[in-house]
């Protein structure tokens, strides 16, 4: 009997490397199926993020929140931000879209939630329209696609540090009448102590250690996202131990994830109209559309936890973020890769 040939023999071989290469083309990283095993471990073993447990786990991811945001502002470098101020449609475009067309489509849709689980839910879609854009995957993704990079890079630094004032101001105008569990003062008084100081004192430290951030930026951003997965895993924790979830289906869940979907579709449209009446060239309309149509997991995290803290619904209020970030990334990972056809309509 003859033996089978070396060629069939290595087309049949499974290569683990080959589905993890595909899986990293298409947006799929080892965070985001961290992201979901937590949430997972979350519903599995809840005690040790509650406030019952013997250390604290929302304490210490309270303290990581502070120490993310000093590393933020010690990365910062305004004298780069001052440099890229040039083309003002394509800024006012992109955080026109992020801080303003978002917000707004999100309240448009608020009659459509009713009952307190729904407004809970529709809340954190709102937390999720407030939030700014991605720093790192939205320049990556703009690279891909033959955008303007350092636009791109312009853009999703000033996103960030608007997202700092702005997303607070958006969420002030509704907590208080979304939700009597609020106590804005102390929200406040949070905000101040937990994220503007910290990034002040880093933005003052940058001449003495910004080129240490600089260096070891890859260890910073580990650090970034292990303080996220623990405040994910501790929202969740509290939520399923009370019992939020309860009312939250598989078909709930289903509609959720879709309506994420088409909210990035809806705004990438509105985004490529809008830079298509502003006559934006090739480039500027990549940047514009992949910077305008992203929205910051890490800044959604750790916001979450100031605004959020102690609330048993903290879990749903990040389920939407957490949705839309792992859609945009496949989303945009596909589109910026497609030959020839990276931007609709050119």
């Amino acid at each position: 009997m003859p033996k089978p040939s070396p060629t069939v023999s290595r087309a049949t071989t499974f290569r683990p490397e080959k589905l993890w290469s595909a899986a990293r083309r298409v947006g799929l990283d080892g965070f985001i199926l961290a992201l979901f095993a937590v949430v997972f471990l979350a519903w599995l073993w809840p005690y040790p993020g509650t406030k019952e447990a013997p250390i604290s786990l929302g304490r210490v991811a309270g303290y990581g929140v502070s120490v993310i945001f000093f590393f933020y502002g010690l990365k910062l470098n305004l004298s780069q931000l001052r440099v890229g101020l040039g083309n003002p449609r394509l800024h006012l475009l992109i955080h026109g879209s992020t801080f303003l067309i978002f917000p707004l489509l999100i309240l448009a849709l608020k009659p459509l939630f009713q009952g307190a689980d729904l407004q809970t839910l529709w809340l954190g879609i709102f937390f999720l329209a407030a939030l700014p854009g991605t720093v790192s995957s939205a320049v990556v993704m703009v690279s891909l696609a033959g955008g303007n990079i350092p636009a791109a890079i312009f853009n999703a630094s000033l996103s960030s540090l608007l997202g700092v004032f702005v997303t607070p101001l958006w969420m002030g105008l509704l907590m208080n009448t979304a939700s009597s569990h609020f106590d804005m003062e102390e929200v406040m008084l949070k905000l101040i102590v937990q994220v503007l100081l910290p990034v002040g004192a880093g933005m003052l430290m940058h001449r003495f250690w910004g080129k240490f951030a600089e260096k070891y930026r890859k260890e910073l951003s580990n650090f970034d996202k292990t303080v996220i997965l623990l405040i994910v895993y501790t929202s969740f924790c509290e939520s399923f131990d009370n019992g939020v979830f309860s009312l939250l289906g598989w078909q709930e869940l289903l509609f959720l994830w879709l309506g994420m979907v088409t909210l990035f579709f809806l705004v990438y449209g509105i985004v490529s109209f809008l830079s298509k009446i502003l006559k934006l060239n090739h480039e500027d309309r990549i940047t514009a559309l992949f910077c305008g149509s992203k929205k910051s997991l890490v800044q959604g995290a750790v916001m979450s936890k100031v605004l959020f803290a102690g609330l048993p619904s903290a879990g749903i209020l990040l389920l939407p973020i957490l949705l839309y970030h792992a859609s945009q990334l496949v989303i945009v990972s596909a589109i910026a890769q497609l030959p020839g056809t990276k931007v609709p309509g050119n």
